[in-house]
């Protein structure tokens, strides 16, 4: 998404693209766009990139647990949140073991109201986006190419409907007013 797009691009900035390492975790959920976007974003960067699906894990979790699977957003928070989760120990196991920072990609409005998944998209070491708003961070990816004087993060990406892709035609906007309402 927007958030995690936005941090791979100033830390790619920041730390240069040969100390990054962006993982991409498609679940069940995830569109075949936001993979594809993620691929050419990587592209874009030059950083190392890993693939790391977590459907599997999804399943049997899901399974265990005995939990509903969404076919809609909010309809199981419990399996939505999961996917999350699974995420967070993915990364932050490949954090400790390999010495890398894990840097949280939550975003201020988010964060304001409880929209993110303690124990998943809240794991990190640093919150880069932590102070600034959805809106802000949407200016900021637009700034990001324009003064790269070309496109780092897919226009695709920028323009795209919000999304936890937690569910399926799951939109943030199904949950909270809109970002431009909120933010303010």
């Amino acid at each position: 998404g927007l958030d995690s797009t936005l941090v791979a691009a100033l830390a790619a900035e920041a730390l240069g693209p040969e100390n990054l390492l962006c993982v991409m975790m498609p679940s069940p959920f995830s569109s075949e766009g936001s993979v594809r976007d993620s691929e050419e974003l990587v592209r874009n960067l030059g950083c190392e990139s890993r693939l790391e699906p977590i459907s599997a894990a999804f399943e049997v979790l899901t399974a265990q647990l005995g939990l509903k699977k969404p076919s809609k957003g909010g309809e199981s928070l419990a399996a939505e949140n999961i996917q999350s989760r699974i995420r967070g120990v993915i990364l932050m196991a490949i954090s400790n073991a390999e010495g890398r920072l894990l840097l949280s990609t939550g975003n201020k409005s988010e964060l304001a109201v409880g929209y993110c998944t303690l124990y998943g998209d809240t794991n990190g070491g640093l919150a880069v986006l932590g102070d600034v708003l959805k809106t802000e961070a949407w200016e900021l990816a637009r700034q990001v190419n324009r003064q790269a004087g070309r496109e780092v993060i897919p226009v695709r990406i920028i323009e795209k409907k919000p999304s936890a892709e937690l569910a399926p035609d799951q939109f943030d906007q199904d949950s909270l007013p809109p970002y431009e309402l909120m933010d303010p």
